[in-house]
């Protein structure tokens, strides 16, 4: 059986989401980002474990939630796609000038993804900003590149996604999924 376990990562304001969503309407398993959700409930609490505020405490309630979603993917045959994955801990430390700890490069060896990752590259005409995307083009860019040379270190293949209409994205994800078995 091979590792179903699909991650889609990238730059924020690239597209991800939304092909998150287009492939859970075609009945795909599919998570959500980890990090927007904890924004809202950190703000909604008064939390400050905020990428804005507590960096490091921000990365630990993700990396934790990223285990879990690993965990509920189970053993399947079917795709399971994750948006965003283990390593995008390690790339948004890198990003903000944090070490990686011990534990998360061991929980990055441990809970493997498929080989191929899907990389969403920055696409300024779909970039906007919200309440929990607060970061300017130039650092949707610079995410994109961390992320590009973190998914690399830890050994995964990435395929980039072209700029192109949702229907096309998910075309291009299933079809290269294809080509893989």
């Amino acid at each position: 059986m091979t590792n179903q376990r699909i991650i889609l990562t990238g730059g924020p304001g690239s597209g991800k989401s939304t092909l998150i969503d287009a492939l859970t309407r075609r009945g795909y398993a599919c998570t959500t980002e980890s990090g927007r959700a904890i924004i809202q409930e950190q703000v909604a609490s008064g939390g400050n474990a905020l990428p804005w505020e507590e960096r490091q405490a921000f990365a630990e309630l993700m990396l934790s939630r990223e285990i879990r979603a690993w965990h509920s993917a189970g053993n399947t045959d079917a795709p399971y796609f994750f948006d965003r994955g283990i390593p995008d801990v390690a790339g948004y430390l890198t990003l903000c000038q944090l070490s990686v700890p011990a534990h998360l490069e061991q929980a990055i060896a441990h809970f493997r993804y498929a080989e191929r990752v899907f990389i969403a590259p920055p696409w300024r005409e779909i970039y906007a900003q919200d309440t929990e995307r607060k970061q300017s083009f130039t650092e949707a860019e610079m995410t994109y590149r961390v992320m590009r040379e973190t998914y690399q270190q830890y050994g995964y293949q990435l395929l980039e996604l072209p700029h192109a209409s949702v229907a096309e994205r998910v075309s291009f994800v299933l079809a290269a999924l294809r080509h893989s078995d």
